[in-house]
């Protein structure tokens, strides 16, 4: 089975990507934006033929693509539907992706896909579920697969493993990798009143083949700020100082910023990127210095 997650940097370019969207296309390919890789949605693409996959196979010529599914249903206790596993894995052996990666949770009920990413309770039964669907996955299309960590906003009463524990033994059972979406640890650290510097001290952090940041939306909740995983504004500052006490703790990874709704122009896009990159580069000199 294909490695998808290992990454040796070169020279001083970090590895900072940026979300494929439609409204960029043209604008991808005239301009040749300094961005190391795109990350687009499997779902955007199963189709056989159109527009998208014109503009990604032209776009696939000078960049890495990162392929995110959105709709597998990893917590499924139903197992994976197979008509999209064979759509995913027409995309991926279309497309030759640098990075796979999938959530940890739930979407499809009896045929039905639901339109959201929903959390499922954390313990041995879930974990045993989680781990036979990855591995079905992983086998189905060759390749090793990302998993990434949820948003929370609710416990569930039959939930009793952490998180870090939950994802350290989903890697060790199939030898997945993890995505790291630092903005999700943010948004669940929030509602669910727990400390996230702790969290990114317990989880497997060699595992870790992919950083994930975005913005959040703020509601207000009788009184209580209630944090919302959006991907429709700019990286908070909270998100970043967690980003760079991440670094100082596994050093440098693939690092994509997310941005899936109210999409900006272009520009405020790279500009995200360039802050991942000037934080990594930041770490890198400093890394340098501890060891001159």
């Amino acid at each position: 089975m294909g490695s998808s997650i290992a990454f040796t940097p070169s020279g001083t370019k970090a590895p900072v990507g940026v979300s494929l969207k439609n409204q960029h296309f043209s604008e991808v390919l005239k301009e040749r934006p300094d961005v190391a890789f795109f990350e687009v949605h499997a779902e955007n693409f199963m189709s056989e033929g159109g527009p998208h996959h014109r503009y990604l196979e032209e776009i696939s010529k000078y960049y890495a693509l990162s392929v995110h599914g959105v709709g597998m249903s990893l917590g499924s206790a139903t197992g994976l539907d197979v008509a999209h596993l064979k759509r995913f894995k027409e995309v991926v052996d279309r497309y030759s992706p640098w990075l796979i990666s999938e959530h940890l949770a739930w979407s499809t009920e009896s045929g039905y896909y639901l339109n959201d990413l929903l959390p499922l309770p954390l313990n041995r039964e879930s974990l045993a579920i989680v781990c036979d669907n990855v591995k079905h996955m992983q086998d189905f299309i060759g390749r090793k697969i990302l998993v990434e960590n949820p948003s929370a906003y609710m416990a569930f009463t039959t939930t009793d493993m952490p998180e870090p524990a939950f994802l350290a033994e989903l890697v060790e059972k199939t030898e997945c990798g993890l995505v790291l979406d630092v903005n999700n640890v943010f948004v669940s650290a929030t509602n669910m009143a727990w400390d996230a510097e702790a969290y990114l001290s317990d989880i497997p952090t060699a595992a870790v083949g992919e950083i994930h940041l975005a913005g959040h939306a703020v509601k207000d909740i009788e009184g209580r700020a209630f944090l919302v995983d959006d991907h429709g504004s700019l990286v908070c500052q909270d998100v970043w100082q967690l980003y760079e006490i991440l670094l100082e703790r596994i050093g440098p990874r693939p690092t994509l910023v997310e941005w899936d709704n109210e999409i900006p122009s272009f520009d405020i896009l790279q500009g995200e990127a360039e802050k991942a990159h000037t934080i990594m580069k930041k770490w890198a000199e400093k890394a340098a210095s501890s060891h001159g």
